[in-house]
């Protein structure tokens, strides 16, 4: 198959091309900078330089391609955020796949697989939710639903199969707010905020990767939740990374000290639940994640970090 991937060069978009290409597919990625062409040549893929926001500059690198997966994404990493921090990605969301569908359907392109969040849908009360719960977006996550409905009345209206795979948090030995979380707990500064009780599904980016591979070789029509198959606690996820680290246990701070240190948005991402679950995708597909919990995902990113010298 040929594959067009947006977001070639970050954490996720690296792997895509690296696992599409060693299938024997053939990858065009995107990449914003002479660098970042450099990145997907020596994966073994095709660069293409066009602009997102343009559809005059993406059509010529999508003509001939049998999927597009939509991978592009800009959050910010900083301790302090701002819902106006997430001005660039909500664009990417909105612009970026209005205009990338459209081009899905004027190329003949048979799939579309767009990158989305399992919290779009998370419920104020904490419980379980899956890919049937209606969505409950806040101000940063509302371009993903509206991402997710610009693909899905796309496919309605070209013809072309929709396939949304909401993540959970994703955590990886070169994802940078993993590295950032790592520095934050050996230096006692990034603790567990409230009770820690809330739940997180948490995904491995290796296995998110190929999860996406995947759905680009499978047919997987309509929404999916990728999450690894054991979901945790906030205080459990933060204490098993301070033991794996070799770093004190992270203290306990209550909300309202933690919102005049890290502001509002901040707090509620890390207090807030995303308990969801795998099983529909592990029923529907042939994929299974290789790291079942963070426990052994974090053994692996330990493993990386010692041989690169971080730790």
């Amino acid at each position: 198959m040929r594959i067009f991937i947006t977001g070639a060069t970050g954490v996720l978009g690296r792997r895509l091309v690296k696992e599409l290409v060693s299938r024997g597919h053939s990858v065009t990625g995107m990449a914003r900078s002479p660098r970042g062409e450099d990145t997907v040549r020596f994966l073994g893929g095709v660069p293409s330089g066009a602009d997102l926001f343009n559809s005059e500059s993406l059509l010529p690198d999508i003509e001939g391609s049998d999927v597009i997966v939509h991978a592009a994404t800009s959050i910010p990493v900083k301790m302090r955020l701002k819902p106006e921090d997430f001005t660039h990605n909500d664009r990417i969301r909105r612009e970026g796949t209005r205009i990338l569908t459209d081009c899905a359907g004027k190329t003949g392109v048979k799939k579309l697989i767009f990158q989305s969040v399992t919290w779009v849908s998370r419920p104020e009360d904490g419980l379980f939710f899956d890919e049937s719960s209606r969505p409950n977006p806040d101000r940063t996550t509302a371009s993903a639903v509206e991402g997710e409905r610009i693909t899905e009345e796309a496919a309605d209206k070209y013809g072309f199969i929709p396939t949304v795979l909401r993540c959970g948090f994703f955590y990886g030995a070169d994802a940078s707010h993993t590295r950032v979380m790592a520095d934050g707990i050996r230096r006692r500064r990034f603790p567990i905020i409230g009770s820690g009780e809330n739940i997180w599904s948490n995904i491995h980016v290796d296995d998110a990767a190929l999860a996406f591979v995947t759905a680009a070789i499978e047919d997987l029509k309509g929404v999916w939740h990728v999450v690894d198959d054991h979901p945790v606690s906030v205080g459990e996820y933060f204490s098993l990374f301070a033991q794996k680290l070799g770093a004190p246990a992270p203290p306990h701070l209550s909300p309202w000290i933690a919102r005049l240190l890290a502001g509002g948005y901040t707090v509620g991402l890390l207090t807030k639940s995303t308990f969801t679950s795998n099983r529909k995708l592990k029923n529907a597909s042939g994929w299974a994640p290789r790291y079942s919990s963070c426990n052994e995902g974090l053994d692996q990113i330990m493993q990386e970090w010692k041989s690169e010298g971080f730790f």
